[in-house]
């Protein structure tokens, strides 16, 4: 299993601990936003909300000249709870004065009627919109079961999951050769390039065993790619990055630094694009790609199956 320094690693690449976030730019409620540009937006479930966040993330994404809140609010697992939050929510739209989006995952009906009924916010109920429409063309009724979308229904996959994660955080940053060949790919790129999210990504989402090596200047000095990696080229992947952004990034861990410089940040893109190319390694630009756009170029091009992607034979 992973250690504790692994895991808070984890944590802090994600921001796990989170559960309230703003998008970039402008604070939200502010005078400098105009109201029509901004919204709270509210995720609610009876569950863990998760699922409803995913949903919600990928749907308001869609609208990128709107700045929003967003707070989940999970486990309204009672009639009580649900109008609780949804007089919560009729206040933040009696303050503000704009009308909350609300995203909801309710599996108990009477909750989500309970919920409804007692909330201002625009709604989008995100199981009813989907479940009754797969139920008929099913000619099966669903389970309407809390929390099932996170129960372990496969001890085999769910045991490759957390290897695949114990694997991905042992071999982060290039710690150690031991068992590099185990991986299924192998990410390269300069230092802060974007590799170790993507890496725990691939193992949390796709249960798929990921190192990561950065490439540094002694590689660009012999012009060859690290020792340990030579072997195993058909398993790389390289990542780029704009020099602005990742002397940005670099100028935010060590300040004012020859690494952080914009003139450093060019030299080593360039020499490493220049290596990745001659070495026949497939790279792609992370600078303004999502982390599931990265990581699913990366399976398309090594055409990496990962955990439950594969149909019957």
């Amino acid at each position: 299993m992973p250690s504790f320094r692994q895991l808070h690693r984890f944590q802090e690449v994600f921001g796990m601990t989170a559960e309230t976030t703003s998008t970039p730019g402008t604070a939200a409620g502010s005078a400098d936003t105009p109201a029509e540009q901004w919204r709270p937006v509210f995720i609610v479930s009876d569950g863990t909300a998760i699922t409803a966040e995913t949903l919600a993330h990928s749907v308001m994404t869609q609208f990128p000249d709107l700045s929003y809140d967003r707070q989940r609010i999970p486990f309204i697992d009672t009639v009580e709870k649900a109008r609780q939050t949804a007089e919560k929510i009729n206040a933040v739209h009696r303050r503000k004065g704009v009308r909350p989006l609300v995203f909801s995952t309710f599996v108990d009906p009477n909750l989500s009627r309970a919920f409804i009924s007692a909330c201002d916010g625009f709604q989008i109920e995100l199981f009813r919109s989907f479940v009754g429409p797969l139920e008929r063309e099913l000619g099966m009724k669903s389970v309407h079961t809390v929390g099932a979308t996170h129960k372990i229904k496969n001890e085999e996959r769910y045991n490759k999951r957390i290897e695949a994660i114990d694997y991905t955080l042992t071999h982060d940053d290039g710690q150690t050769n031991r068992g590099l060949d185990e991986a299924e790919v192998i990410l390269v790129g300069v230092s802060r390039s974007g590799k170790t999210p993507t890496s725990l990504f691939l193992a949390m989402q796709f249960g798929i065993k990921v190192a990561n090596y950065p490439l540094i200047p002694e590689d660009f000095d012999r012009d060859s790619l690290p020792e340990a990696l030579q072997p195993l080229r058909h398993k790389l992947f390289g990542l780029s990055i704009k020099p602005e952004r990742l002397s940005e990034i670099r100028n935010e861990r060590r300040p004012n630094s020859r690494y952080a410089s914009i003139e450093n940040c060019r030299e080593e893109i360039a020499a490493a694009e220049r290596l990745m190319s001659e070495n026949g390694i497939h790279w792609l630009n992370s600078t303004t790609k999502s982390i599931e756009e990265i990581a699913a170029t990366i399976i398309a091009k090594l055409n990496l199956q990962g955990v439950g992607n594969k149909l019957r034979e």
